[in-house]
């Protein structure tokens, strides 16, 4: 960071913590926080609350209750401004139309309908813009949309718990009884709901289906639910399930078209060694901007196989279990440890995604 730059990283910092505001909401949009600043005073701020409202920019252009002031502030944002019509006008046109001389950027906007036609077009009006302010912060803030306009797939996360011993779950046939095996407790399931409200979908495999019957939904959290994504390639689920009740969008792979389970859509893909490649493919065709996987063992070492994971969220219990599915591994580098309730939790990132 270039030493200049130094008094503004509080603004810029401000901007995140309002970004992070948008969280859940905002998907297939980036997360955007926007302070505007006159003689080291926030006079306005903002954020993008909601897909389809009105951007951070021109929230926080709103906000400034003098007006006058304008021509002599500058405007911090996280993320490019978008110079293109979307849903809603361009945010540089608001931007030059209230004459703010100085604009303060993060992180360029991978998108190829921006791209770095915001910054020109600031430029292009007469306005002094600089790009970089603790950009690598603004990048992490918005990892899922920056994977899925520069990979051209979803951020794909892995979640699953397993004991102290290694084991995932229990032996279990398909005539069990329909419910999960617990690893953890209530802080670490809520945990996963929270988790739920941030992602744009959550995955699971036939076997987890079948065994554990789950809603895949948020209960223990506030926020919009999850497009499920289920695998059944010959198509065994019963329409009984709860992932077949109609209350949420589902999403089922299957290798050929069916006529039942008319409460979710098909999406039919080959089943061969590049059906992670399909389901993330597909995906990225409906603007799904990540992806949680949560189970079971062998659909997690599918897609760690692939490589296209780019972050691993393991809980690890105090039970043992002695024998059973052994848990995947997902070797990255480790980001975060924590203690919990009634396990620990790692984080490990894939360095070396596919693509």
């Amino acid at each position: 960071m270039k030493k200049e730059l130094s008094p503004y990283r509080q603004y810029m910092r401000r901007c995140m913590k309002l970004a992070r505001l948008g969280t859940g909401f905002v998907a297939p949009n980036p997360m955007v926080g926007c302070v505007i600043v006159h003689e080291d005073n926030i006079i306005g701020e903002g954020y993008h609350e909601k897909y389809g409202n009105a951007h951070a920019e021109v929230n926080a252009i709103h906000s400034v209750t003098k007006k006058h002031l304008l021509s002599s502030s500058i405007l911090f944002v996280n993320l490019e401004p978008c110079a293109h019509q979307g849903k809603t006008p361009p945010c540089t046109e608001r931007i030059i139309a209230a004459g703010i001389p100085q604009v303060m950027i993060g992180s360029l906007d991978p998108n190829p309908l921006v791209a770095g036609k915001g910054i020109e077009s600031l430029r292009a009006a007469g306005c002094n813009v600089t790009q970089g302010l603790l950009e690598a912060e603004c990048d992490e803030l918005n990892k899922f949309y920056m994977t899925y306009h520069k990979r051209h797939r979803p951020y794909v996360v892995l979640k699953w718990a397993q004991t102290s011993d290694g084991f995932i779950d229990v032996n279990r046939s398909s005539h069990a009884l329909n419910r999960p095996t617990w690893i953890t407790g209530d802080f670490e399931q809520t945990l996963v709901h929270k988790w739920r409200a941030e992602i744009g979908a959550v995955m699971i495999g036939t076997n987890t289906a079948l065994l554990d019957n789950p809603m895949l939904n948020l209960r223990r959290w506030k926020g919009l639910d999850p497009l499920r994504v289920v695998i059944d390639r010959t198509g065994r689920l019963p329409a009984s399930l709860h992932l077949f009740e109609g209350n949420q969008p589902t999403l089922v792979f299957v290798e050929k078209p069916s006529p039942q389970r008319l409460t979710a859509e098909h999406a039919v893909v080959p089943f061969d060694d590049q059906l992670p490649h399909r389901i993330l493919d597909e995906l990225y065709r409906r603007k799904i901007t990540s992806l949680m996987i949560e189970g079971g063992a062998e659909l997690l070492r599918t897609f760690i196989r692939s490589g296209l994971w780019d972050e691993a969220r393991i809980f690890t219990g105090y039970q043992h279990f002695e024998e059973g599915v052994a848990a995947p591994e997902a070797k990255g580098r480790t980001i975060r440890r924590d203690s919990l309730k009634t396990s620990r939790l790692l984080i490990n990132v894939n360095d070396s995604p596919a693509y």
